[in-house]
């Protein structure tokens, strides 16, 4: 039972959590950058080259034959693959924006000196204290 006792202490870490919520994150992300790119980001550049869709773009190194059933066609999808790299490119520049973030706030809270406590008071403060409480207590 040992190894079930530290599996659940281990899911049980918060560092566990926080790494599972940011990957599922990341996840839905990596598809709103995806369709960012595919939907709205190249459709225009396609259109500034006179109706390119970049998602198409290809090296044929063998053709297909027409006269046969089979896919023999080879090619080399250089478009899709620079879609992945403009999508590479925004999520990079998000993860690096969010880490820099992260850091000026951590920068500033280390800055930032801890409240100071109220200081001692001197042995003088201590006896007019007495003075005062005995007075308050008399009248």
């Amino acid at each position: 039972m040992s190894v079930v006792k530290d599996f659940r202490e281990f899911i049980s870490r918060g560092n566990v959590i926080d790494l599972a919520v940011g990957v599922i994150i990341g996840a839905a992300f990596n598809g709103i950058v995806k369709s960012l790119v595919d939907q709205v980001i190249m459709p225009p550049i396609g259109l500034l080259m006179g109706g390119l869709d970049f998602s198409k773009l290809e090296w044929v190194l063998k053709p297909e034959n027409p006269a046969t059933t089979v896919v023999e066609k080879v090619a080399i999808q250089y478009g899709a693959f620079i879609n992945t790299v403009i999508q590479f490119v925004i999520v990079a520049t998000v993860v690096f924006l969010l880490v820099k973030l992260v850091n000026k706030i951590r920068r500033a809270d280390a800055e930032d000196p801890a409240p100071e406590a109220p200081a001692a008071p001197t042995p003088e403060e201590k006896l007019l204290t007495e003075i005062r409480d005995l007075l308050a207590a008399k009248g």
